[in-house]
């Protein structure tokens, strides 16, 4: 069915005046923008790379001892291509913000894309002991497979450590597309910039936050709804948010942190320390100790029964 005359003539001027809301916008507009990466194609570019780290899981590939090295050598291939095109765009949006011009861009995407390729034995060796963190952690678990297959803690580390790759270079935008990706598929948020050690395990999961300059050691284990934030942050003589600086806490090696704990701030856990459960922590914690909340007063409420007639 066709709008009628007066229909097409409020359509054209509502045309209008969302047009007229575009003028001089940045950021929230996507237009005259070929320059920018592509979520879907990033989306695509991590299934590439989970393909690798590990291969066969998705069933899309038949992989098989004799054939791994061809298919390991196509995914590459593919990524090499894919990925450089993306990082390229990032690269070139980059420019754009901040007006320059220095023909460059192609080359570093290349550049970046054969380092991540590069760094990819040495993620899957991390991921190797974040799955058996996962394995010697959970009572639960009973093989590698169902950890890799099914635990969302898997899939939002594995994209941390590739995210982070990417960090490092300064790569714009992408880095944050997957990790974010991630934190909607999981419900773990970790930021692409914090440092996180070996023998990673996320506990069930769900509303963990990890800040962008968290640093953690080895060995560590958090719980769901964990969160290592920021307490506050510095602003500038017109009131804005000052970038950077270290502004999350730094987790030790062999830490576990339980439920819901809160943990603010540029400070310091110690080594072997337990985190317990709902715990409120805006200074450092020595090494060796256990961090609780006095234990809450319970209330025993007796039911009522009501006779029946």
């Amino acid at each position: 069915m066709q709008p009628d005359k007066p229909t097409n003539r409020r359509i054209e001027n509502l045309v209008g005046r969302i047009a007229r809301t575009y003028k001089g916008d940045s950021g929230i507009n996507f237009i005259d923008t070929s320059n920018l990466p592509v979520r879907d194609k990033i989306l695509e570019i991590l299934d590439l790379v989970f393909e690798v780290l590990f291969p066969g899981y998705t069933g899309k590939r038949t992989v098989t001892k004799s054939n791994i090295n061809f298919i390991v050598g196509d995914i590459l291939c593919q990524l090499y291509t894919k990925l450089s095109e993306q990082i390229e765009r990032a690269y070139k949006y980059r420019c754009r913000m901040k007006k320059c011009d220095s023909g460059g861009c192609r080359a570093m995407a290349e550049s970046v894309t054969l380092f991540l390729l590069s760094r990819l034995p040495k993620i899957r060796e991390m991921l190797k002991g974040d799955v058996g963190a996962a394995f010697d952690g959970d009572p639960a678990a009973k093989s590698y497979e169902e950890i890799v297959i099914s635990y969302p803690c898997i899939e939002a580390i594995a994209t941390y450590r590739i995210a982070h790759e990417l960090y490092l270079k300064q790569v714009p935008l992408i880095p944050r597309i997957m990790t974010e990706c991630a934190h909607a598929k999981t419900g773990i948020d970790i930021h692409s910039g914090a440092k996180i050690g070996k023998n990673f395990f996320i506990d069930h999961g769900t509303g963990v936050v990890i800040g962008e300059t968290t640093v953690i050691g080895d060995n560590v284990k958090i719980y769901q709804g964990a969160t290592l934030g920021a307490l506050s942050f510095p602003k500038d003589e017109r009131g804005r948010i000052i970038k950077g600086g270290k502004r999350h806490p730094t987790i030790e090696d062999n830490v576990t942190i339980y439920a819901e704990a809160t943990i603010l701030g540029d400070v310091v856990i110690g080594k072997n320390t337990v985190i317990g459960g709902n715990v409120w922590i805006k200074e450092s914690v020595p090494a060796g100790v256990t961090v609780t909340t006095p234990k809450a007063d319970l209330l025993y409420i007796k039911h009522n029964k009501k006779t029946k007639k």
